[in-house]
């Protein structure tokens, strides 16, 4: 955190500054004042006993001086204040900014064991707790520390023997701040954790409530919810009560120091030590000498809430990242102007053949689930890949596109491994549809877009047109206007997957990859859609991971995928003649259209 501020060292430089020059300012203040009062005492005795009155010009110059002093107080408080937001606020937008591009390195891995709700409680939560107490923790305790010096030098400025009394309430202030700060910080800590959690609970729950609903586990998520916030508020209460006992405390211990002040000020003035006004500007600076030091365990509390908080946005901030260059780029050797000379490989030159050699990987290195997979193909052809659920038909396909990395083995494309190209690069050549559709909420001609940002609207429509799209978006109120609310709800499922399929045609890739993309339509929609893949697969290569083996008769090759390894393939027609796995899996879906007929 320092290192963040360290960007504004000359801004937080003028910040103390400032602040120093208006404590002592306002420091002067009872002094000041202090003299009016002898003042006003001395003409009153004069006037008694009849030999003068009150001096009201020099009332009157005590009283302007004191009035510009703390004008001028003013004025650098509200300065200070003013620098003191903006650097705050410039280092939490620098902080939101360094997570949000932290979440685009970091490997899916992360997210697999990170709840959504907890990142987003970080970005928000934990930033604005650190945005608060920063700005408020650093002014005030630049102010109090340097109001209780400078209240200690005026004290021994008007009598030593009385500062000698006040101070006898420093150490006890200092135990009870120390005892204080060392069991509230766990609290605090616990605070910003529980909150993460029942953010991550909210986030999840609301994400899937229709199915919540559908299978009537309100009572249970209700359960687990204050379970959350039970102990949320426990630790919240814990922390806020442990804070929330110094301020009445601290004042006690005060009081108790200004009762003995006043009646041992009150002696010294009838001995005549010090006269009246000194014990006014004494008793105030008593008072004021308290004050810091409770605004600075407030301040304790603060630093403490600010570094729990912290702890949580750099512990992110720390996470491992995937690479995302190439550690040694893929090159070729080309011929110009009669010399051999070596050039980066440029992601467009790359044809799109695709070769899996010998494959090894798991989410968990103790837990592979791709044993060794191989397999070799062509550029244009098209690739389905089946097999029972859990062979590890989209993890595949996952590993294609360098979403995880290999624990062993390796994939090339166009005979230069994958690895070699910037992760941004590779993934250019892919366009991807997936069961689970993604739609943002925008219109739909924004949705479609999102392939090619660049594309014109005549584009988005042919695109619409060829994935059969088109003709359900006339129909719609707005057409291609319409705006999708934030789930994509005022649309059906079936329509959201053809609308990510138009979205994978305008990107027009090298390489498509389909998973299960027509799983969520009806027949009558589903050949359509095939229709619309055919002519898009021509001249690509294609993956297609398929439950229905129907929807793959055609396609030029066939991996039947078990426990993470191919166990057999082919065409359609070989594997109905070599894999009784395939057959019998072909014949059971068979029957089972003709059953529904």
């Amino acid at each position: 955190l320092l290192t963040y501020m360290g960007v504004y060292k000359i801004a937080l430089l003028f910040v103390a500054i400032f602040s120093i020059v208006s404590t002592i300012l306002s420091i002067q203040g009872p002094k000041i004042l202090g003299g009016a009062t002898d003042e006003l005492f001395n003409g009153l005795i004069a006037k008694i006993q009849g030999t003068g009155g009150i001096d009201y010009d020099a009332l009157a110059d005590i009283l302007i001086k004191l009035v510009v002093i703390y004008a001028v107080s003013a004025i650098l408080s509200l300065l200070m204040g003013f620098i003191m937001t903006h650097i705050t606020q410039k280092i939490t937008y620098r902080m939101r900014k360094e997570l949000n591009e932290k979440i685009n390195r970091l490997p899916m891995r992360f997210f697999d064991r990170q709840q959504h709700g907890e990142v987003l409680s970080i970005i928000t939560n934990d930033v604005d707790t650190l945005s608060m107490n920063l700005n408020q923790s650093i002014i005030q305790l630049i102010t109090s520390i340097t109001t209780m010096l400078g209240v200690l030098w005026m004290m021994f400025s008007i009598d030593w023997v009385l500062t000698i009394v006040a101070l006898l309430i420093l150490p006890i202030s200092v135990v009870f701040v120390s005892v204080v700060v060392k069991r509230s910080q766990k609290y605090f800590r616990a605070q910003q954790e529980h909150l993460g959690h029942v953010n991550g609970h909210i986030e999840e729950t609301f994400g899937g409530i229709n199915v919540i609903q559908a299978f009537n586990k309100e009572d249970e998520i209700i359960t687990v919810f204050e379970k959350e916030n039970r102990l949320l508020c426990e630790s919240a209460w814990k922390s806020q009560f442990l804070s929330g006992l110094m301020q009445p405390i601290m004042q006690f211990i005060g009081n108790l120091g200004y009762v003995a002040i006043s009646i041992l000020g009150g002696y010294f003035a009838i001995s005549g030590r010090i006269t009246v006004g000194n014990i006014q500007s004494f008793i105030t600076y008593t008072r004021n000498f308290t004050q810091p030091i409770s605004q600075i365990a407030q301040v304790s509390n603060m630093l403490q809430s600010m570094a729990a908080a912290a702890e949580r946005v750099f512990r992110m901030l720390d996470e491992e990242e995937e690479e995302q260059t190439a550690g040694v780029h893929a090159s070729r050797e080309v011929v110009r102007d009669g010399q051999t000379v070596t050039e980066p490989v440029r992601i467009e030159d790359v044809e799109a053949s695709v070769t899996f050699d010998h494959v090894r990987f798991g989410y968990t290195e103790d837990k592979i689930i791709i044993n060794d997979f191989s397999a070799d193909i062509r550029s244009g052809k098209k690739i389905a890949i089946v097999g029972p659920t859990g062979a590890g038909k989209t993890t595949i396909v996952k590993l294609l596109m360098r979403f995880y990395d290999l624990n062993g083995g390796s994939i090339s494309i166009g005979g230069y491994d994958a690895a070699s190209f910037d992760r941004s690069e590779l993934r250019e050549m892919f366009g991807m549809v997936l069961q689970d559709t993604w739609l943002f909420s925008d219109t739909i001609m924004e949705n479609i877009r999102y392939g090619r940002l660049d594309a014109t609207d005549e584009e988005v429509i042919e695109a619409a047109k060829a994935a059969r799209v088109h003709r359900f978006v006339q129909t719609l109120p707005e057409g291609y206007g319409m705006v999708l609310n934030e789930d994509a709800t005022n649309v059906s499922q079936g329509q959201k997957q053809l609308l990510t399929i138009a979205r994978t045609i305008l990107a027009d890739p090298k390489i498509l990859i389909l998973d299960e993309a027509t799983s969520s339509v009806d027949t009558r929609t589903e050949v359509q859609i095939q229709k619309a893949m055919d002519t898009l697969m021509q001249g690509r290569t294609s993956f297609i991971i398929a439950h229905r083996l129907s929807t793959i008769r055609d396609a030029d090759l066939i991996l039947v995928m078990d426990d993470g390894a191919v166990a057999a393939q082919g065409t359609h027609e070989e594997l109905m003649k070599t894999c009784e796995i395939y057959r019998e899996v072909y014949e059971s879906q068979q029957e089972g259209v003709s059953i529904g007929g």
